[in-house]
């Protein structure tokens, strides 16, 4: 009777049919991290500006971070899905989001702020949708959230969009020629005092809008972040979750919605100076300042640098615990996640002389993790910016 149900919340599961495998070993480097069963990594490739660098490393029991970047002649689409509560959000926006960018590009001919946000929205409409059917037999799948970063580089502009504590950092060569940080996003979580007085502002009724619990702020005392797509219970009253499941439920229903799906938007030409962005989840970023990722970046080999990065938070981790990097590759997938979160990691180097010409750049889709690479979508945005430039 169901199974059209379970066929539609299964589809945001399953990874596209038309990828194929890629070895995780493929092009290895001596960066190290070679027997760690739970990284994955794709040393460097090209895209459509200059070379990128791809990392991921595994520590909950199923793996909820997602990502993809996709290359083509005109434009890089770079996207880290950290999901929380579960995989199922972040596999859905994996799946959705890119396909709404593309189809949103082709309809206004164009890429800007606009566009993203509303391939945002979107992809937000899609996952409540899923959420409203599914909701009646799977109740917890209103619970089910995901932090989204999206980057995109078109016509020598760089867009960012942002919702939740992902981050995009820009490393940029300064006039005593030193490299410094530039962090692009904001972080859309309870622990910053901004975040919580505009929580405050916009909820003036509501005496535990924020609430310390153990030391760290939440929003209503369960999640940290202020904004996602997904997490249907704090957006809207018909998916309040019931006492079953205490660690959901909200003693006062909602009156309004408490979490946003509106992301960040910012864009900007780049610069000379600018050489390159790190991507990445706050697995990361909870390890590794701003600064320190764009020195390790800056005075090391393109080749593996994303998963130099991914080590460098693990040697920290591990640190932190009085253990080496060696002592966590013991512990499996779930038990890794007491030492440290799921990090995705991806380095866009810009190469200036590639920006002036139409370079020779494969078509390319990669998925983070897992072990698949196909062709891309771009050639749609090939349309776009043949139409733009008959226009000028």
């Amino acid at each position: 009777m169901f199974s059209w149900l379970i066929r539609t919340v299964s589809a945001c599961w399953r990874p596209l049919s038309r990828y194929v495998p890629m070895s995780k070993d493929e092009d290895d480097v001596s960066v190290g991290g070679e027997d760690d069963v739970l990284l994955w990594c794709r040393d460097l490739e090209k895209h459509s500006c200059g070379e990128f660098s791809f990392a991921v490393v595994q520590a909950n029991s199923v793996l909820e971070d997602h990502s993809q970047v996709d290359t083509g002649r005109e434009a890089t689409f770079v996207a880290i899905y950290d999901g929380h509560g579960g995989p199922e959000a972040s596999r859905f926006v994996r799946d959705h989001l890119f396909l709404h960018l593309i189809r949103l590009a082709r309809e206004n001919g164009t890429i800007d702020e606009e566009v993203l946000k509303n391939a945002f929205a979107a992809t937000e409409v899609g996952f409540l949708s899923l959420v409203r059917r599914a909701f009646g037999i799977t109740p917890l799948i209103a619970t089910k959230g995901c932090c989204c970063l999206v980057g995109v580089i078109w016509k020598r502009t760089l867009y960012v969009a942002n919702l939740g504590d992902s981050r995009a950092v820009l490393g940029h060569i300064g006039r005593s020629n030193k490299i410094f940080a530039e962090q692009l996003t904001k972080d859309h979580n309870a622990s910053i005092e901004e975040v919580r007085k505009e929580l405050m502002s916009l909820h003036p009724d509501d005496s535990r809008i924020v609430v310390n619990v153990n030391g760290a702020w939440r929003v209503k005392g369960i999640i940290q972040v202020s904004r996602s797509i997904g997490d249907a219970y704090l957006k809207k009253p018909e998916f309040a979750v019931g006492p079953a499941y205490p660690r959901f439920h909200l003693k006062e229903p909602l009156i309004r919605p408490v979490l946003r799906a509106d992301p960040s938007v910012c864009s900007r030409n780049l610069q000379p100076g600018d050489r390159f962005l790190i991507f990445a989840s706050d697995g990361l970023w909870e390890l590794i300042s701003n600064q320190k990722a764009v020195e390790i970046v800056h005075n090391n080999p393109r080749e593996g640098i994303a998963r130099r990065l991914v080590i460098s938070a693990l040697d920290e981790a591990a640190r932190r615990r009085k253990l080496k990097y060696d002592d966590l590759k013991k512990y499996d997938k779930g038990a890794r996640r007491a030492f440290h979160d799921d990090i995705t990691v991806v380095v866009i180097f810009i190469d200036h002389e590639m920006l002036e010409g139409k370079q020779s750049v494969p078509e390319l889709s990669v998925r983070g993790f897992i072990d698949t690479h196909g062709p891309s979508d771009f050639n749609i945005l090939q349309e776009v910016a043949m139409k733009t430039n008959s226009l000028k």
